[in-house]
């Protein structure tokens, strides 16, 4: 039988490589996974024309997963500086790389990348359209925005951020509730302008059926993006971000009836006690599809340690249903990440993810705590290493600070209640001293 999408395939019953791919490694049965991904509740984003690409699900049981930013600007425009973090994005293991290059040349920096990339690649297509014409915002007209998102999926884009919710109608509600931090959403942001300056209905939106053909043909998997998202927890759960989200629940449905896969994206920044009703609320109104969250960034005050408190509130999500999780780096609302900036967001993001999936029950979650927990015990520093998210970091601490003792650190010496449990147990003598 034929098919454009993964999900129409596993709608006709069909277990492509890219499912069985995914239910191999997440332990699944395959028929349960296909199931799944037929109903919606699991996206296995696979464009057709990425051809290296080792696909992964994002979904309902599955692995919590993470993705992380990189890309060319204006004021960051080295390409092979963005190329080599997208390299060592893979090693450290992110799942997903989101190019959000807005500058310069975006569609040969975008082609090299998928081609070297083994993971699933992610575009906001409004970030490249300014660049990709080298006009005025407003000068761009419908048919040019949609021509961008039909040269992404050409190239070979896994997955697309689709800001098509904030509609005239979502506009008005912002304006007239109006926000302590606005609109802060870049692709949300444009389009905002875009259709006060013109007069025009959001082409997205307006046109949805024209982007659901382009990701049909190509298999390319829709982000419906969160223009509305919270840029603070002062603006978090209000009319905007709750209209907006509605809207996306309608549109999924429409994606559906095409065959084509979808996920939300959902808030930016929300206090703790908001996230977990959130997520309920989300999974509702847009019928089961996965979640993919910014964050959320827990409190505002933290310029810097945004790895921090994206991490916080990304564990609590993902335990109440987030599916994905966006990264934050140290460098949110600062800069451009940088290398070091990159690696601490994706390993706080890892943690995070990780953690939540402990709490969710996935299959093997523990297995890993277990194993490092027996190494502990064991003292085995080198098995520690090998087993920890980070291993150069703990090497690192560990060589800067040598103990008199062998099988402890210089916190504790011969303090230690491990060597001195496992000597006492295995029948032998205590010397503290």
């Amino acid at each position: 039988m034929n098919y454009n999408t993964q999900m129409e395939a596993a709608r006709k019953g069909i277990i492509t490589t890219q499912i069985e791919f995914v239910a191999k490694h997440e332990g699944r049965d395959v028929n349960d996974l296909l199931s799944l991904v037929a109903q919606g509740r699991i996206a296995v984003p696979a464009n057709k024309n990425h051809i290296n690409l080792k696909p992964g699900g994002i979904g309902q049981g599955l692995k919590t997963k993470i993705n992380v930013n990189l890309g060319i600007s204006k004021d960051c425009k080295c390409f092979e500086t963005e190329m080599e973090k997208a390299k060592k994005a893979v090693e450290l293991g992110a799942d997903a790389i989101m190019d959000l290059s807005s500058y310069g040349k975006t569609r040969d920096f975008r082609k090299e990348l998928i081609g070297i990339s083994p993971v699933m690649i992610g575009t906001v297509p409004v970030y490249d359209a300014v660049g990709f014409y080298d006009k005025d915002l407003a000068s761009i007209s419908a048919e040019e925005f949609l021509e961008v998102v039909l040269t992404h999926a050409e190239d070979g884009v896994d997955f697309m951020t689709i800001h098509a919710g904030i509609n005239k109608a979502t506009a008005e509600r912002f304006k007239k509730n109006g926000r302590l931090t606005n609109i802060v959403s870049r692709g949300g942001s444009l389009l905002f302008a875009w259709m006060e300056l013109t007069g025009n209905e959001n082409p997205f939106y307006e046109h949805f059926d024209k982007v659901l053909e382009i990701c049909n043909q190509y298999d390319v998997t829709i982000s419906l993006g969160d223009a509305c998202r919270p840029g603070s927890i002062n603006d978090s759960t209000d009319l905007s971000q709750i209209e907006e989200l509605i809207v996306l629940g309608e549109l999924t449905k429409e994606a559906w009836k095409k065959d084509v896969q979808v996920m939300i994206e959902g808030p930016g920044h929300m206090a703790i006690n908001e996230i977990e009703a959130n997520m309920i609320i989300q999974k509702r109104l847009c019928h089961g599809a996965p979640f993919y969250v910014l964050g959320p960034i827990v409190t505002d005050i933290a310029p810097g340690y945004d790895h921090i408190t994206s991490a916080i509130g990304g564990a609590i999500a993902a335990a109440s249903g987030a599916d994905f999780l966006c990264y934050v780096t140290p460098a949110e609302h600062l800069r451009l990440p940088d290398y070091e900036d990159m690696k601490d967001g994706i390993i706080a993001a890892r943690i995070a993810a990780h953690a939540a999936d402990i709490a969710k029950g996935i299959k093997g979650a523990r297995d890993w705590d277990n194993a490092m927990s027996e190494a502990r015990r064991k003292l085995d520093w080198n098995k520690m290493f090998a087993l920890a998210i980070d291993q150069e970091k703990p090497k690192r601490y560990r060589d800067s600070s040598k103990p008199e003792i062998e099988d402890s650190c210089t916190m504790c010496g011969k303090m230690c209640a491990v060597r001195n449990m496992n000597n006492i147990l295995n029948g032998k003598t205590v010397n503290i001293i």
